[in-house]
């Protein structure tokens, strides 16, 4: 791929060991392999069939572990059109199926006719700060099903304002970075 800074690597499932090609663009920042394997440990109860949400999703790279530990499909949405480029283009050499990329921004995209995702990976740009805003218009646009799963990976320091229905499961941090899994309650 034209342009790649560097390759990240799927985990776990039916993809396991495939590289991913990351672009060399300003604030790409690849979820850590430690604390992906931490979140779909977590998740491995839940995640065969989900349908996610990979918002902000970057690299793809949480939404593609998804899928390829069972996820019936995955929504990315990357308002960058090189990554979204870049993405799509791992998904077609990876042979990957359920997988669609949106190219757009996280908040004109949930301004949209809302369909309900039942997991949820939200990790924005950090210095855009968009947890809050991105959270609420999930919780408010009906994005999320009644019983819904949400990750959220933030600056250590931060504390995001979360809607009230999201109760904290497990939550962990490495590095600068603290990560975390909600369940929403109805």
């Amino acid at each position: 791929m034209k342009g790649a800074s560097g390759r990240i690597r799927i985990i776990g499932g039916q993809l396991r060991n495939s590289r991913l090609d990351v672009p060399d663009l300003p604030g790409l920042r690849p979820t850590p392999e430690r604390v992906r394997e931490t979140l779909f440990n977590w998740l491995a109860p839940v995640i065969s069939g989900a349908q996610c949400l990979d918002l902000c999703a970057g690299t793809g790279a949480l939404g593609i572990e998804a899928l390829s530990r069972g996820a019936a499909g995955v929504q990315f949405v990357e308002r960058d059109a090189r990554a979204a480029q870049a993405l799509r283009e791992n998904l077609k050499r990876l042979k990957t199926e359920g997988g669609q990329v949106a190219a757009a921004d996280a908040q004109a995209y949930l301004l949209a006719a809302a369909r309900p995702f039942g997991l949820v990976f939200l990790d924005p740009p950090f210095a855009q700060e968009l947890w809050t805003p991105l959270a609420n218009r999930l919780e408010e646009g009906g994005w999320l099903t009644p019983s819904a799963w949400i990750y959220i990976e933030a600056p250590r320091q931060s504390a995001p304002v979360l809607p009230a229905s999201w109760a904290p499961h497990r939550e962990g941090a490495a590095g600068d970075v603290r990560f975390a899994l909600y369940r929403r309650s109805s």
